[in-house]
């Protein structure tokens, strides 16, 4: 397994939504990246956490990030465990007053949940070998001049599909 962190949200040529994941301790163009197709409810769940901002009215993740502290559950660390036919497979890992539990999820929701708990997210190693990109294709900063990366990743995000990554 290896730690990673929420790079951002993009966009396929389909107008898809997806979550980039990086490896915590690898330098920016180093490596890979983790792309995971997800919905756009999802995504904006996702965005909104990652900016620290709090929704007018609860969104679903807040919700249950709500319930977990009403019931005493504390969302210990998130885990990305496969991928199946181009679909990923997560895990919420929480310490609850009965002891430890382990439930099942989409990626989506355990990264949003994550992101609220500043929980750790994980990647199994199978499937960041598996589903990985190089990450120099998607670390940029275009105020450096990295319009040629940039263009690079766009070309990528229009000829890729998530069936692409069944195994």
């Amino acid at each position: 397994m290896v730690q990673v962190r929420v790079l951002g949200i993009a966009l396929d040529s389909l107008q898809r939504h997806l979550v980039l994941l990086k490896p915590l301790h690898e330098a920016p163009g180093a490596g890979q990246v983790l792309p995971v197709w997800i919905g756009q409810q999802e995504a904006t769940s996702i965005l909104i956490a990652m900016e620290g901002r709090q929704p007018p009215r609860p969104l679903s993740h807040d919700l249950i990030s709500t319930l977990f502290g009403a019931v005493g559950a504390e969302l210990q660390r998130v885990d990305v465990t496969r991928i199946d036919e181009g679909t990923f497979f997560a895990e919420l890992a929480l310490v609850t007053p009965s002891g430890r539990q382990v439930l099942d999820s989409r990626p989506s929701d355990a990264i949003a949940l994550a992101l609220r708990a500043d929980a750790p997210i994980w990647v199994a190693d199978e499937v960041m070998a598996a589903a990985g990109i190089p990450a120099a294709m998607v670390d940029f900063d275009t105020d450096d001049g990295d319009e040629a990366r940039l263009d690079e990743f766009k070309r990528f995000l229009e000829d890729v599909d998530p069936e692409d990554f069944q195994g």
